[in-house]
């Protein structure tokens, strides 16, 4: 029997009753500009009925992405700045991001790479460039980490992310090899055994950073994905996004990290939205987000905190939200103070006028 495919363009996702009669111009409109995909295991937790389901909110077209706000930018937290070479992306000393693909199983309405990744985006690395790319790490004694991200590197052939992973394992100041994934939750038959073994790098730690953003992402598929990477001997975290409409409610957040605790996921870092173009819908207010974030505390164990995480726009990096480096300034914006002791305001003060 042939897979299900995934559904790629408006025309699919009607079809398999996703977006209703009136709402496909504007999908349409929506798909010409950002790629979609939804995989047949996310298709299967929609809920068609229900306007409001926070799965469908998380991956089926929707008119206000033609909304771009002022403040809003293409490259939201600055990768292009930091990219000396081309699949590169060395934002801290200890560790780079290494982008061998710009594809993913699925797309996320709200994802801050959403003008660089899809058919029509960056692509995936040509040979030539992934070889400039391993040599820019295996140049730099400095470098620690190597995050596999782009796209989703999990949807490479288990061929040739082994390819990658043995070039790494054959770099003696690297220690640590991260792949950051939805594969697990959104296309959980793709880990098989396998895949499992392309992502260990011999001599290495190899972490899986899952993201996931809803409880309903766990069934029972997407539980027994994780338990194959969790046992083969690797470490999972978590990312999730903080997203109006999906998880901005504390008891729903309480159950997803639950959930990631009790899949052996521990959870990593809760993302404040980015000021990617068309996601304005999606984000809460810097001082709404704290306020959920304190809502959290002593009622989940402290197993179940995330570090909630600003990536300053401009490519200054991370903060944690919650933190005094980041303070209330003037007129509901803040004033955020990166790694290296500079202030910036958020919103861009230029945003603002």
């Amino acid at each position: 029997m042939t897979a299900a495919r995934s559904l790629t363009t408006v025309a699919e996702l009607a079809a398999a009753g996703l977006v209703p009669e009136a709402k496909r111009a504007d999908a349409a409109a929506v798909a010409e500009r950002y790629a979609v995909a939804v995989t047949p295991a996310l298709a299967a937790l929609i809920d068609a009925g229900d306007p409001l389901d926070p799965i469908a909110r998380q991956f089926i077209p929707d008119a206000a992405e033609l909304a771009t706000l002022p403040e809003e930018r293409a490259d939201p937290i600055g990768d292009l700045a930091h990219s000396p070479v081309e699949g590169i992306v060395h934002r801290y000393p200890d560790r780079v991001l290494l982008k061998a693909v710009h594809v993913c199983p699925v797309y996320c309405r709200f994802c801050f790479r959403r003008e660089m990744v899809g058919p029509e985006g960056l692509g995936t690395l040509s040979a030539k460039a992934l070889d400039a790319a391993v040599a820019y790490i295996a140049g730099r004694p400095e470098i620690w980490e190597v995050i596999l991200t782009g796209g989703d590197p999990l949807v490479l052939s288990p061929r040739r992310l082994q390819a990658i992973t043995e070039r790494l394992a054959a770099i003696p100041h690297l220690k640590i090899v991260r792949f950051h994934s939805r594969v697990p939750v959104v296309d959980p038959a793709r880990v098989d055994e396998a895949l499992v073994a392309a992502l260990k790098a011999s001599g290495k730690t190899t972490y899986v950073a899952l993201h996931a953003n809803h409880p309903r992402e766990f069934t029972a598929d997407a539980s027994a994905a994780i338990a194959r990477i969790v046992d083969a001997g690797m470490v999972m975290v978590s990312q999730t996004v903080l997203l109006k409409g999906v998880n901005d409610d504390a008891a729903v957040l309480a159950d997803l990290m639950r959930l990631f605790v009790e899949n052996r996921v521990k959870p990593y870092y809760l993302h404040h939205p980015d000021l990617a173009p068309g996601t304005a819908h999606f984000r809460l207010s810097l001082a709404e987000g704290r306020a959920l974030v304190e809502g959290l505390r002593g009622r989940v164990s402290g197993l179940c905190q995330p570090a909630y995480i600003l990536d300053i726009p401009g490519g200054h990096g991370k903060v944690r939200a919650d933190s005094t480096a980041v303070e209330e300034a003037y007129d509901g914006c803040f004033r955020l103070r990166d790694f290296r002791g500079v202030a910036h305001d958020y919103p861009p003060r230029a945003a603002k006028q």
